[in-house]
């Protein structure tokens, strides 16, 4: 039997109908008869009596169920870019398959739920890690055991760095930065250290992380260092390591001007080696005041570059209004902080004051705000703290603002002063990246307690920092410049399932993707990874 729908036409007005028809043969050939009419039944009750008669199972919707629904769609896309990468090649020579997974999953983790190994367990409940990792779903994900195959990055961290470095590298250009991460608690002795946090937790000891990428931000080398190390003391170090580990012979370093110390940039002329870095405002300013008129007449513009060559040295000066803009908002925030400070001190009485110490005080006040250069100061012999503005100071540091000075070895036949300005802004550029991805992967703080272990902890966020750099740099020339690891947070709401009819497994399920994010894929060209459910999440 079957539902047939015929259409008639009465009056110039048509008509369908609905009909149960059922066929048999006869000694003359097969004829079809009505069996009844289903016309007068609302449409949906037609479509089930139609799917039943096709032999399609039905069953009432109470015996439907999803379950085991977990969040999907980032790790999708992480697993597929794993895949690419060759990554799984990278793990191999690791420990047992169960261990490789493991780390392959706190590098995951990482990207989609930073937190601590105690925690990766409660993180990934309710999300596929465990079976894009190769694991069992039941996964408990035991901290005793993620510190086990953590440990087996130690004496093999160099091929592995090696192969990372073979598989996106090399441009010919070097950028470096360092950052700093602090710990929770005195952390290991050796590493921990008090120094100049970035952090902005200079109470707390602290490790230096030592960075070199290429220019599209894809890493290259990381180094983690005492906390009190000085910037300029760990270029030297990096150099031999990026020419004794991977080869490098000619390469541009490009930096900034806390590493641009002179022993470094003689290091680099020795090894014949290219760099560009900043120079202090400090030098820019004694630069200026000797350059002849027509150079000062060009800087009054500053969307225009500026080349200069002093004393048998290759300079750039280069700026810009939105920098300008930058520089004089950061100086009125100063002096405004400076002067309310130098009024609340003025305005305090005092019965017997210490002209030393005051001033004293006034002083180290201005150099915690970065102002005392704005700023001279006297206490009056009645103990009163008398202070004026430096206004001519302050004028010539208006008219420096939104420029900056590079310097360069770089021969002007090979690299022009737009092409060293473009090296140095793509420093600019990876540093606000390395921010964001800092942020993001949660390096800080560390809770460890063996160096060993600090440094794998960095080994393992370089990893998804690495991984996270390349999704990135192929996700631009598809015209996308969102942050990596948020998209990939946000693609973690599509979900998988398995449906059950009546209490039995039938089948795996996705949920459908909105709109936003199906935009998106189709955009970056991965929307075919969301046709079905793959094998390694069933």
């Amino acid at each position: 039997m079957f539902v047939q729908a015929t259409k008639s036409t009465r009056h110039g007005k048509t008509y369908v109908t609905h009909l149960v028809r059922e066929s048999f043969r006869t000694p003359k050939g097969p004829r079809s008869r009505t069996i009844c009419n289903l016309s007068g039944l609302p449409e949906e009750v037609r479509e089930l009596v139609a799917a039943s008669l096709r032999g399609e199972p039905l069953v009432p919707v109470r015996d439907l169920k999803l379950t085991g629904a977990q969040d999907y769609g980032g790790l999708a896309v992480l697993t597929d870019a794993w895949r690419r990468f060759g990554l799984d090649r990278f793990l191999s020579s690791l420990g047992t398959p169960r261990q490789q997974g493991l780390l392959k999953a706190m590098v995951l983790g990482r990207i989609l739920f930073p937190s601590a190994k105690l925690a990766l367990g409660e993180q990934a409940e309710g999300t596929a890690l465990a079976r894009a990792c190769g694991l069992p779903a039941a996964e408990e994900f035991d901290e005793d055991d993620l510190y086990e195959a953590m440990d087996l990055l130690n004496g093999q961290w160099v091929p592995l760095e090696k192969s990372l470095y073979q598989e996106a590298f090399p441009q010919g250009v070097v950028l470096y930065d360092l950052t700093s991460s602090y710990f929770e608690g005195k952390g290991p002795a050796p590493l921990g250290r008090y120094g100049h946090s970035r952090d902005h937790h200079g109470d707390r000891r602290q490790v230096i992380l030592a960075v070199a990428t290429d220019p599209a931000g894809i890493p290259l080398h990381v180094e983690v260092l005492r906390g009190n190390r000085a910037d300029n003391k760990t270029l030297r170090g990096l150099l031999a390591t990026l020419r004794r580990r991977f080869g490098i012979r000619e390469a541009t370093f490009v930096f900034d001007g806390g590493m641009s110390s002179t022993v470094n940039l003689e290091v680099l002329e020795e090894a014949h080696l290219r760099f560009v870095t900043r120079l202090s405002n400090s030098t820019m300013a004694a630069l200026l005041a000797e350059l002849p008129e027509d150079k000062q007449l060009e800087l009054g513009d500053r969307s225009r570059v500026v080349e200069v060559t002093h004393q048998g040295k290759r300079y750039v000066i280069a700026g810009g209004d939105w920098r300008r803009l930058g520089d004089e908002e950061r100086r009125t925030v100063r002096l405004a902080k400076a002067r309310a400070a130098l009024e609340k001190m003025a305005r305090v009485k005092r019965k017997q004051a210490d002209p030393q110490k005051l001033a004293s005080q006034a002083g180290r006040r201005l150099e915690r705000l970065k102002a005392h250069k704005y700023f001279t100061y006297r206490v009056s012999p009645q103990g009163v703290l008398e202070w004026e503005e430096k206004r001519e100071t302050i004028r010539k540091e208006n008219q420096r603002d939104g420029w900056y000075l590079l310097h360069t070895n770089c021969p002007v036949e090979t690299c022009g002063k737009e092409e060293v300005l473009a090296h140095y802004k793509g420093l600019l550029n990876v540093e606000a990246a390395f921010c964001q991805l800092k942020s993001y992967l949660e390096v800080r703080p560390i809770f460890h307690r063996r160096p060993d272990r600090v440094r794998n902890h960095v080994r393992l966020c370089f990893i998804a920092y690495w991984l996270s750099a390349r999704l990135g740099s192929q996700w631009r020339e598809s015209g996308e410049s969102g942050e990596v690891p948020r998209i990939l947070r946000r693609l973690q709401s599509i979900r998988i399932g398995q449906l059950q009819v009546g209490g039995k497994p039938a089948r795996s399920l996705m949920t459908e993707i909105p709109k936003e994010p199906n935009e998106l894929l189709e955009k970056l060209g991965l929307i075919k990874l969301f046709a079905t459910v793959p094998d390694w999440a069933l």
